[in-house]
């Protein structure tokens, strides 16, 4: 399993992969066209089998979890 940086989170529970994900993101209507989203790049770390004791899965844990797969400082 992987998990995709767009400045959001996506865990791909579907295995669509990254392009899957950015046509989503970039084709959905939205109401008014309030915002019109366009993907300027995407990152992907493999986090191997998901269960729900994965860190990502847990509200304690993701921010660490996160910064660790991405190599960004979390917290405070």
């Amino acid at each position: 399993m992987q998990v995709h940086k767009i400045e959001i989170m996506v865990i791909d529970f579907d295995k669509i992969g990254v392009e899957g994900i950015k046509e989503v993101l970039e084709n959905t209507k939205y109401p008014n066209r309030c915002i019109n989203p366009e993907v300027i790049s995407i990152q992907t770390r493999d986090i191997g089998e998901w269960d729900d004791d994965n860190p990502l899965n847990n509200v304690k844990s993701a921010d660490a979890e996160y910064g660790r797969l991405f190599d960004k400082v979390t917290g405070a």
